[in-house]
């Protein structure tokens, strides 16, 4: 009953915050386990986040399938400072999903504080929950500029 609980506080903190993404996922969760499905769990643990991702992708692909983004318009924005920019912006945040993999994988509790700053974030912030590795990648980081300032 425990986790029907949380999973009806977090529906209404969401209703509460407007956030659908989050009352959505709560209630799907909720009826996976109030219609017994609960053997289904670890698969949507193990490969939610891979269709999370499959979507996003998908959706931000959508502009050169509806032929929005002609090929002149890459060339244009791979040769300005902003898609410079946004080349290392991308191979930054892939750095940082890496160290929050090694984090997860080394301190896997780490994922409950991860989760309350998520809700945090989208309850107060009007954030947008990406994923629990960008999270951590940040966290990685952020314990490492701590570790390094204690040893000064």
């Amino acid at each position: 009953m425990n986790g029907e609980l949380v999973l009806v506080t977090l529906i209404v903190i969401g209703l509460a915050s407007r956030s659908s993404i989050l009352t959505t996922a709560a209630c799907i969760l909720l009826i996976v386990k109030l219609v017994q499905l609960e053997r289904f769990l670890p698969s949507i643990e193990r490969r939610g986040m891979e269709l999370g991702l499959l979507f996003l992708t998908i959706a931000v692909l959508v502009p050169f399938a509806a032929e929005h983004v002609t090929l002149k318009d890459v060339v244009r924005t791979l040769t300005s400072w902003t898609g410079l920019l946004a080349i290392l912006g991308g191979a930054i945040a892939t750095l940082m999903n890496n160290q929050g993999l090694h984090l997860l994988k080394n301190d896997p509790q780490m994922i409950i504080g991860l989760v309350a700053g998520s809700i945090i974030g989208i309850v107060f912030m009007r954030g947008i929950p990406v994923g629990p590795l960008m999270a951590a990648g940040i966290t990685a980081i952020l314990l490492q500029i701590f570790n390094w300032i204690i040893s000064k």
